[in-house]
């Protein structure tokens, strides 16, 4: 982060003490020498503790109820790790206590409830960006200023990709249809339709269709990269598909699954398809790969990500949550807008919460 070491450092809480702040947030908060973590919340209270232990300044205050951190006025910005369910309400209250907020994605359960988020933001004048990380990776930014120059043309088509063979999360609430709202689609779903839509700058959504599956949560000995599944307490889908048409026209197909018979899973990736030229994630030995048609000849070309490339910030990581979280601190204290907006998000949101509703009635949704 350039020319910032003279600031002030920046005061943060974390809310939700759990496998994603432990994973991902936290971690890359350490290096980041504009900020200190000064109060770390858990309903959980020995987790928050661990948490202030391992992460916190030597002062950091623990809590159970996130009120009552919310109530410490030097506090800049917080974190929200929380199961979805719970986005919404503590983003807001955070909002409204003063604070800026980097909130886990997806955005919320519910368009209404991240409709609620965009609200408090916009009233307070606070920032609010959601964890969409996948935007970071170097392949990601490559593929994005390409679209931005028009080197694809007009993208017309495109899939959005989050499909693992047997790869159910065991732990934590992910298979809570109350407390997540969904199982795949509103997990690794959600990173490939968020990284799809912000390639394409396409935002209006016309329609979409939806199905959800659940074919493999009852089974046994199912061959799970986490050690088998509870079954009576798989209450999600284990797929969920969706087809997307955009107001301009433009076709999205968004696959997600936890679980399914494939022998080629691939996770928060996309494929755009242009006027220009195309280029997709798919190639099991390269991370991005460019096709066009180039003096009369089809031609592939493959981005070396190797070495090189632009240094985001000075002393720039190649760990794109590290970069994420650079880049929402930096937006505070240069006072820009941040990277993932939350209307942006918001849309996502929208698109996931009308699969899953067509999902259910078989009709297709509008907007």
């Amino acid at each position: 982060m350039a020319n910032l070491e003279k600031a002030k450092k920046l005061r943060v809480g974390i809310i939700g003490c759990g496998g994603i702040a432990n994973g991902k947030h936290m971690p890359n908060l350490k290096k980041i020498k504009e900020l200190e973590m000064v109060a770390f919340c858990d309903i959980i209270g020995e987790r928050a503790a661990e948490a202030a232990e391992k992460f916190g300044t030597p002062d950091a205050k623990v809590y159970e109820d996130y009120k009552e951190l919310l109530k410490d006025e030097s506090i800049d910005a917080v974190h929200v790790c929380t199961p979805n369910r719970s986005h919404s309400f503590i983003t807001v209250d955070a909002l409204e206590a003063g604070k800026h907020v980097m909130c886990e994605k997806p955005m919320a359960k519910t368009y209404a409830d991240a409709k609620r988020m965009l609200e408090a933001a916009q009233r307070t004048g606070k920032k609010l960006t959601i964890g969409y990380q996948q935007r970071w990776r170097g392949e990601s930014l490559f593929l994005k200023e390409m679209c931005d120059q028009g080197e694809l043309g007009e993208i017309y088509y495109a899939r959005a990709i989050s499909l693992r063979r047997r790869a159910v999360p065991t732990w934590g609430v992910f298979l809570n249809e109350y407390e997540q709202g969904g199982g795949p689609l509103i997990d690794i779903g959600t990173h490939a339709l968020d990284l799809t839509l912000w390639l394409m700058d396409n935002y209006s959504p016309k329609m979409v269709v939806g199905t959800s599956y659940r074919k493999l949560a009852d089974q046994k000995r199912a061959g799970n990269a986490w050690g088998d599944w509870d079954p009576e307490k798989f209450t999600t889908e284990d797929s969920c598909f969706g087809f997307i048409v955009m107001e301009n026209g433009a076709t999205i197909s968004l696959e997600s699954s936890w679980a399914l018979n494939i022998a080629q899973p691939d996770e928060a990736v996309c494929l755009l398809a242009g006027t220009k030229a195309g280029a997709d994630m798919l190639d099991p030995d390269h991370e991005l790969r460019i096709n066009s048609v180039k003096h009369g000849r089809q031609c592939i070309e493959y981005p070396n990500f190797k070495s090189g490339g632009a240094a985001f910030f000075e002393g720039s990581s190649s760990d794109n949550s590290e970069l994420e979280a650079r880049g929402f601190y930096k937006a505070i204290l240069e006072d820009t807008e941040v990277p993932t907006k939350p209307e942006q998000a918001l849309v996502v949101t929208q698109i996931l919460e009308a699969i899953y509703d067509s999902a259910k009635s078989g009709q297709p949704v509008y907007f």
